[in-house]
């Protein structure tokens, strides 16, 4: 009797998961939904975080979005900075966002979207250090984050290795600064802003050091994704939704605002 019951149940079980699969893909295919799987570093606040297992952010809203209006569904994976371009390569990924900066180095290896917020490098140090920009900065360890155009702007001026502190999240570039690790940190200006608002122990000094872009970087092997995503986000522009973003995760501070349609081509950080 127990042989045949758990026969029956296995059965009885069969039969509803193809039952609630032919379901799921009836719903797909009647929705005629795109899934595209995302790629997202957490660790880059207020563009990306992670808490309690909930990613959240300034890009994952933005590309939600982008993805409702063009009839997709987005699959987040998260993952380093420094493995997005080679997920993106392998096709383990379709797109990605992370505040990724726009670069002629970059476009060799993936294709971009328009640019959708502009950022600049900036220097953060503690309230009372004595040091007033960049020119001050010789001699001191700087902090930042691997693989990003920190590093690159560092070491195109100069900087010897070995002061310059290299980490795989921003976070702990910032814990080197408070505990006396590193005498400043070299970053992307609205996350330091974002820390330092935060932290009424640190200040950013100097002008910003560069002016570059941010753009959603996209797999090769999927070229049609670029007019997708492109064309997504010109009617979120449109209708207001990206702006709204500024308001939830910047304030309302639209310093980072592309109103235009800026090219990657047109923006590229030449390296």
């Amino acid at each position: 009797m127990k042989s045949r019951s758990l026969i029956a149940l296995a059965a009885s079980l069969a039969t509803g998961l193809a039952l609630s699969l032919g379901a799921t893909s009836m719903a797909s295919a009647a929705s005629g939904a795109t899934n595209i799987v995302v790629g997202a570093d957490t660790t880059f606040p207020p563009f990306e975080t992670e808490t309690n297992g909930q990613v959240t952010g300034f890009d994952i809203d933005m590309i939600k979005a982008i993805a409702k209006t063009e009839n997709m569904t987005v699959s987040l994976k998260t993952l380093p900075f420094n493995g997005i371009i080679p997920s993106l390569q392998a096709g383990s990924i379709d797109a990605a966002v992370a505040g990724i900066t726009i670069k002629t180095s970059r476009m060799k290896n993936v294709d971009f979207s328009n640019a959708y917020y502009k950022s600049g490098l900036s220097v953060l140090v503690k309230t009372d250090s004595k040091i007033k920009g960049f020119d001050d900065l010789k001699g001191h360890v700087v902090a930042t984050k691997k693989a990003t155009s920190s590093v690159d702007y560092l070491t195109d001026h100069g900087f010897p290795s070995d002061h310059i502190k290299q980490f795989q999240s921003i976070d702990a570039a910032y814990q080197a600064l408070e505990t006396g690790g590193a005498d400043a940190v070299i970053f992307d200006n609205p996350v330091n802003v974002n820390f330092k608002t935060a932290h009424k122990n640190v200040k950013t000094v100097g002008p910003l050091l560069t002016g570059e872009y941010y753009g959603i970087a996209i797999s090769k092997k999927k070229p049609e994704l670029v007019a997708k995503i492109n064309n997504g986000l010109a009617k979120i522009k449109k209708s207001g939704e990206y702006k709204k973003l500024f308001v939830k995760y910047f304030g309302g501070d639209l310093s980072g605002e592309v109103k235009g349609e800026e090219t990657p081509k047109s923006v590229a950080v030449k390296d």
